[in-house]
């Protein structure tokens, strides 16, 4: 299984997301959302691919979410608008990502790594 890991190295959700997979042994790549943001073709396929809405893909804890007011700004937003505002900055991308053929993960919930990954 390929898998593409896209995280903040600092950010301690990406932690320990990253040795729960080391600790199972699950292979992936990794890449740092903030150095390589993903671009909008990239999340147009992984918003796709999960059956999530992008309002999810949106690190809503954020600072550059806060200070934009995004909140109130999103809603009156366009999905390719909103899409292309996530491809802007990596911190406005809500992370841990695990993406793998057929499925994305956003965030870190032990329980939905597991039942998805099953190690």
């Amino acid at each position: 299984m390929s898998l593409l890991f896209l995280q903040y190295p600092p950010c301690s959700t990406c932690k320990n997301a990253k040795k729960w997979l080391d600790s199972h042994q699950i292979s992936y790549e990794t890449r740092n959302i903030k150095e390589d943001n993903p671009t909008a073709p990239e999340l147009t396929e992984w918003i796709n691919k999960s059956g999530f809405p992008i309002k999810k893909f949106f690190n809503t804890s954020g600072l550059i979410y806060k200070e934009k007011h995004l909140k109130d700004l999103l809603p009156q937003m366009s999905e390719k608008e909103q899409i292309d505002l996530l491809a802007t900055d990596g911190m406005l991308v809500k992370r841990p990502l695990i993406i793998g053929k057929d499925f994305v993960l956003v965030g870190f919930k032990e329980e939905q790594w597991q039942s998805t990954l099953n190690p």
